[in-house]
């Protein structure tokens, strides 16, 4: 299992960070999320699951695990990594990796859940949503959603009802990687930033 643990200075907790179903944990996305995490004294440990793993080796891409699969890795990690440090933990994950993170996170008892573009629902079927489990979540939970996110845009999410413990934060006229229009005047880099201050704060708030 592949896993990068990087420390960061002044460390208040360690976030573990699962990549999403299409790119693999040192993807542009992760490699800046994971910088900006750092500079705000949030250590962060990133691995890959099996199916990402292998794709590394033989560069074949394939579909994700089954989600049995995909919740044993998550244990595991999250286990590997409470035997490194003594910090509190938190789940975070970019669309699929936030999902699978959410339905364990009260199992692992994590300090807090971050969701970077979580995944609502299929983007062909828009009337099926993945929220059962988000309804009596105990967690304190941190969404980071894209007002137009094809998987879960504010206007059919702001109609769900979901566990009081979770809270949004919305990027204007930003897709599924947080990416915002240009007509916002926003790059995707400060969006990505503006994301990592919203987690700090999240978490430094509820762990506190």
């Amino acid at each position: 299992m592949s896993v990068l643990y990087e420390k960061a200075r002044d460390s208040c907790c360690t976030l573990i960070l699962a990549h999403g179903a299409g790119a693999p944990m040192d993807s542009a996305f992760m490699e800046a999320m994971t910088q900006h995490l750092l500079l705000l004294n949030i250590s962060v440990v990133r691995f890959e699951f099996p199916y990402m793993a292998q794709r590394r080796l033989d560069a074949v891409r394939r579909p994700p695990n089954k989600m049995d699969v995909l919740q044993d890795v998550w244990r595991a990690v999250c286990h590997q990594v409470r035997t490194q440090t003594d910090e509190p933990i938190v789940l975070a994950g970019k669309s699929m990796g936030g999902r699978v993170a959410s339905m364990l996170v009260d199992e692992l008892q994590a300090g807090a859940l971050i969701c970077l573009g979580y995944p609502f629902y299929p983007i062909k079927k828009p009337g099926a949503p993945r929220i059962e489990h988000l309804i009596n979540l105990r967690t304190p939970a941190l969404i980071i959603q894209g007002e137009r996110d094809a998987l879960g845009c504010r206007e059919v999410v702001q109609g769900y009802t979901l566990s009081s413990t979770i809270t949004f934060a919305w990027m204007a006229m930003a897709d599924h990687d947080l990416k915002p229009l240009k007509r916002s005047g926003f790059s995707h880099e400060q969006y990505l930033q503006q994301a990592a201050l919203s987690i700090a704060r999240f978490i430094k708030a509820t762990l506190s």
